[in-house]
Parts: structure tokens; sequence; C-alpha cells
């Protein structure tokens, strides 16, 4: 018998509820390099370029500061910028499948009518 637990990590939009008709709640973007992100990564953008990374609360100077949407899909993005979904706008989502969500993140996604359930 085997006793092996498997964990499976997160599926490609797993964490989406509802979005908008069509296309209109995604956005493909740039990820920078540096990461490895599973989908429901929460995001914030890098003032300077334009492109996404990991969102950090306590970053108050590249922009990554501030939510501005959650992965799509996993990307490996540790070795070279990526392109990626991301869903930036009219969107319902599970808070337990998240990456990085805090209570600021939850207002900055809000006011992107991106709402955490």
């Amino acid at each position: 018998m085997n006793d092996e637990i498997l964990q499976e990590g997160s599926h490609t939009a797993e964490f989406l509820l509802s979005e908008g008709n069509g296309e209109i709640s995604r956005e493909e973007v740039l990820i920078k390099s540096g990461a490895v992100y599973s989908a429901g990564q929460v995001l914030g953008i890098v003032t300077a370029t334009g492109k996404y990374a990991a969102y950090d609360n306590s970053d108050s100077t590249t922009g990554l500061g501030v939510a501005a949407g959650v992965l799509y899909a996993p990307v490996d993005a540790a070795d070279a910028d990526q392109k990626a979904t991301v869903i930036v706008r009219l969107a319902e989502v599970v808070q337990s499948l998240l990456v990085g969500l805090d209570d600021a993140a939850k207002a900055d996604l809000l006011l992107r009518n991106i709402i955490v359930r």
C-alpha cells in the first residue's frame, strides 16, 4: 500500500468564480523575470517598466505595493520575462485560492472591480 500523499498545485483559473463576457476581464501582460508563479498570484505593476510581479504590500517604491490583478495561469519567469494572462477587472475570485492576498490587496482589487469572495 502506498501511503504517499500527493498535492496538486493551483490549476489555471481555479480561483475564478466569474468574469465579464468574452475576455473583458483579461489582459495579456509581461511578467518580470525572477520568479515562478502559480495561478491565483496577486500581482502589482512595476511603475518604471510596466511589467507585473508579485504584489508586496511592504514595497512603497516600485509600484508593487498596489495590487493590480490576479495571474490566470502558472508562469515560469525564473530566467526571463514571460507573457501571461492576468485578470485585471470585472471578476469575482475565491479568497482561499489567491496567493499573496492581504486586506490592502483586497481593497486595491475592489477598486478594479475584482471582488474577493
